[in-house]
């Protein structure tokens, strides 16, 4: 039996759907999640997030097949663990709480638009240094089209 990836998709991916640059990608995924190939897993904090997006945006994960996953102490003291190593700024600590969360939920891979906070060799490489600082698995961060890629 081949198990299907668990996919954690941050808010970007959601409104990638909409957007003429990543649409493609995003909307493959999300095909992808509709036909059980992949299991969606989205965070409270994507949902948080999805609730000041426009509703064209917020609608797409109305009756969207997912595994819904919380941000909790751990997640918040992994995310914080990031900000005290400089890896990513107080700024960005929505990014700093998505990445915990999918690494304390031992998600397969995080799928994001966020290259500049998330999809970032450097800052990748930060993250995970402090997840196995931790004793947290190494999280593999990729953009949805280099998940699709590497399917065919």
């Amino acid at each position: 039996m081949i198990l299907r990836p668990r996919i954690y998709i941050d808010t970007s991916v959601i409104g990638g759907c909409l957007d003429d640059e990543f649409r493609e990608h995003s909307l493959e995924l999300m095909d992808r999640f509709a036909a059980k190939h992949y299991i969606a897993v989205v965070s409270d904090l994507t949902k948080l997030e999805l609730r000041s997006a426009p509703a064209e945006v917020r609608n797409l994960l109305v009756d969207f097949p997912h595994e819904a996953v919380e941000l909790n102490a751990s997640s918040r003291m992994l995310a914080d663990e990031y900000l005290k190593a400089r890896v990513i700024t107080r700024k960005q600590i929505a990014d700093a709480s998505h990445i915990a969360v999918a690494t304390i939920c031992r998600v397969d891979v995080l799928v994001s638009w966020n290259f500049k906070h998330i999809v970032n060799l450097p800052r990748i490489h930060g993250f995970n240094s402090i997840n196995v600082k931790f004793g947290f698995p190494m999280l593999e961060i990729r953009s949805p089209r280099e998940v699709l890629d590497y399917e065919k």
